[in-house]
């Protein structure tokens, strides 16, 4: 039995664990997960390490960390709670102008919550929650201080002279002074008791996986091509010793590739960031270090966008996803315009840090045609003046980001959400928090479909749920269609899933060319992604008007074009014109007769001068074969003539004649008039009259005209003409007895038919 030194008497809880073998290796108290000093650029003094470990970090990386824990830390109910954090959470995060500094706060409190449940053991253990009077206020910096001291085998920490000092941090580091040893001894015990080589071996088998492939995962990096073009890097990179191999696979020392993917992507090995920096390409901006998941949506926009249009990009992204859409854009069109598109980004969830920050970066590579949007996306529609050249709209949603290796560092280059670090710290996201996180992507979607001049919405997370990528996509499509079935809806074109843009195969897992989704699996060379892309179906093509011509030619319903003979609309104009102009000369059943001449005048004038007598002459026209278009001179009387049955006449005394271009009649559609005889159509017949010559025993005055009060009248004649049917016109000695007669008081001539 080992001699308890605790100062308050307290009997060990844990002799059992004394009883196990120690492991062989079990001095190995350093977790793998640490992160790498290739990751950071320029090494300050303070974040150096030395061969027995990483010698502390300043006291601002312990207070901002701290801070991090207390507001993410798993809150267990009051039953099970060993040790009490204090009650208040979400603290403002402390200022730390250093971003080597701030990410490292947040990989500390990172893996302060992965192993929150290892740190509380060995407080509980050790029994210094028990035994020290230190406020529940400190205990976030403690279990954050505990991990560090863990860390580097609870070696003091060393200080610098320019170093500033934070008082709390000061007084939690003299608990540790006095109580290491025992802390130590608690670490050693837990380990034995859980047979662990390492205490990484104690996080779910999920976490460590991730853990395992964040050490070894590729650097990814784009070329900004407002500034070079990716043969001019290659020639760069090959001038300074770089060798170019095939694929991810082949990278080995100083080397590269190009993504297979995304052309103007490039991938090194993760130990060549200080290389890359000596080429001065990464500090020029030239080349963007930059994770291949947040390329792939700038990549498809680019390659959906049309010459004339813009793009909106919303949800979480930076600055650098951001420039790489514009300078992609930029590219494609320099040829075609010498204003390229405009990228609109709306940021109204980003704080104004946020914002200066995005700025700055589209200012330092080059991007001009970025305009930000600080209204919510919700507010936006087709009626804003900025928008209306909107094609594309680039989705990049908050998500889970369950799919990424290392969340730290994606979260914070890509303004990602920091309330998810405790979930995926135990690589398990709360239902709740997913339940919210599609809602938020669902709503985003659907109004982004609401646009009607947008041809496409790409989506794009980093997200391993199926919930969150394939499953929130179809329900929005299924929604968008019904919605345009409902009446009184806008009749505009539906979306459709269309294949990613991306038809280079991946050598690890074949072609995706037929698949609507783009998904990549996380692996030691890459994080996973989903990207879908929803297209508005085409609008049907109108055909050009000699098309239409020679399809209708080709069935045969143009045979009448290029012939003599109307066509069927202006034979019906023609009809229409011919009935109107019969029916009000044939409403009464006598002939009607109507004289043109070029100076017409009233029959019943007494200045009509009657120019002499001329003889009947009866010109018939041929009743055979087609109608002919009667035209009359002049000096000509035109007669048109139409008969019918008595019983025709009888039923419909009213009815008017039909046109004369017409030799058969439609029967009609009442059942009454199927019965009716199909009525004859007769030929027009000409009268020419002639000259009047009067009787010699007449007076000469009469012979020029007759004045009011003469005695001479006309008589009536002596019987009614009759027209001949059989012979379609008036016969001899009916015309001859049918000669007119005058009157002084009368002047008229009258015709009369049965």
């Amino acid at each position: 039995m080992v001699k308890n030194n605790n100062t308050g008497g307290l009997p060990n809880r844990r002799p059992s664990m004394f009883k196990t073998k120690k492991p062989a290796n079990c001095k190995d108290l350093v977790p793998v997960d640490k992160p790498a000093d290739h990751n950071i650029p320029a090494v300050s003094p303070e974040l150096q390490t030395t061969g027995q470990g990483q010698m502390g970090f300043p006291d601002r990386v312990y207070l901002l960390a701290s801070v991090i824990f207390q507001n993410n830390h798993l809150e267990k109910p009051a039953a099970h709670r060993l040790v009490n954090y204090g009650k208040e959470r979400g603290l403002p995060l402390p200022e730390v102008k250093d971003e080597e500094m701030h990410r490292t706060a947040y990989e500390l409190a990172f893996n302060t919550l992965k192993y929150q449940e290892l740190l509380e053991d060995i407080m509980i253990d050790s029994y210094f929650y028990l035994t020290q009077p230190m406020p529940d206020d400190r205990m976030s910096l403690f279990a954050v201080m505990l991990y560090d001291f863990q860390d580097r085998k609870f070696l003091p920490q060393e200080r610098h002279g320019e170093e500033e000092i934070v008082q709390e941090v000061k007084d939690v580091e003299s608990y540790f002074l006095r109580f290491k040893t025992k802390l130590a001894a608690s670490l050693a015990r837990c380990r034995i008791k859980h047979d662990l080589l390492s205490i990484e071996h104690i996080l779910p088998e999920s976490v460590k996986a991730k853990q395992e492939r964040s050490s070894r995962l590729p650097l990814y990096a784009w070329v900004n091509t407002l500034k070079s073009s990716v043969d001019e890097v290659q020639s760069v990179l090959r001038s300074a010793g770089f060798s170019q191999v095939e694929s991810i696979g082949e990278l080995e020392g100083q080397s590269f590739c190009q993504d297979p993917h995304c052309e103007d992507m490039l991938v090194f090995p993760a130990q060549l960031k200080a290389q890359l920096y000596s080429t001065k390409l990464l500090s020029l901006h030239t080349l963007i270090i930059q994770d291949k998941s947040c390329s792939l949506g700038p990549n498809a926009v680019c390659a959906l966008l049309p010459e004339e249009g813009d793009v909106l990009m919303l949800g979480c992204f930076s600055g650098l996803t951001v420039s790489h859409t514009a300078s992609l854009i930029a590219e494609k069109h320099k040829a075609n315009s010498n204003v390229p598109p405009t990228v609109y980004v709306c940021v109204s969830d980003c704080t104004d840090a946020q914002r200066e920050k995005l700025q700055q970066v589209v200012a330092a590579m080059g991007s001009k045609n970025v305009k930000l949007i600080p209204e919510v996306f919700q507010s936006l529609d087709n009626r804003d003046k900025r928008l209306q050249k909107l094609r594309v709209i680039l989705l990049t949603p908050r998500c889970s980001v369950s799919g990424v290796s290392n969340p730290v560092e994606f979260i914070l280059q890509e303004n990602g959400d920091i309330d998810l670090l405790q979930d995926l710290s135990q690589s398990s996201i709360a239902q709740s928090k997913l339940e919210a996180l599609v809602a938020q992507q669902r709503k985003d979607i659907d109004h982004a479909l609401k646009f009607p001049k947008v041809l496409a919405v790409v989506y794009s997370t980093c997200s391993s749920y199926k919930e969150e990528n394939e499953d929130v996509v179809s329900r929005v499509l299924e929604q968008a269609k019904a919605r345009l079935k409902q009446k009184g809806a806008p009749k505009q074109a539906a979306f459709r899933l269309s294949p990613p843009p991306f038809s280079i195969p991946d050598h690890a897992e074949g072609p995706m060319k037929t698949h609507p989704f783009f998904m990549l699996e996380p692996s030691e060379q890459r994080n996973g992604c989903f990207l879908a892309v929803l297209r508005r179906e085409p609008e049907p093509v109108k055909e050009a008007a000699h098309e239409v011509l020679l399809r209708a030619k080709a069935r045969g319903l143009l045979d009448m074009i290029g012939s003599n003979q109307p066509t069927r609309k202006e034979r019906h104009r023609h009809t229409n014109r011919t009935t109107k102009t019969t029916h009000g000369r044939t409403t009464q059943p006598h002939l009607s007769v109507s004289i043109h001449s070029k100076n017409q005048e009233t029959v019943g004038s007494y200045s009509t001068t009657l120019r002499g007598h001329q003889e009947f002459t009866n010109k018939r026209q041929p009743t055979q074969g087609k109608a002919k278009d009667m035209r009359l001179q002049p000096s000509k009387i035109a007669v048109s003539s139409s008969f019918s049955s008595s019983k025709s006449e009888s039923s419909a005394p009213n009815k008017s004649i039909a046109p004369v271009l017409k030799t058969t009649t439609r029967p009609p559609t009442t059942p009454l008039a199927r019965t009716r005889r199909q009525q004859e159509v007769l030929q027009p017949v000409v009268l020419v009259l002639p000259s009047v010559n009067f009787p010699d025993f007449l007076p000469t005055r009469c012979r020029t005209g007759c004045s009011p009060s003469s005695n001479y009248k006309w008589r009536p004649p002596a019987q009614s003409v009759h027209l001949s049917r059989s012979s379609g016109g008036l016969s001899k000695d009916a015309l001859v007895k049918s000669r007119p007669r005058f009157s002084a008081h009368q002047h008229q001539y009258t015709y009369k038919t049965s």
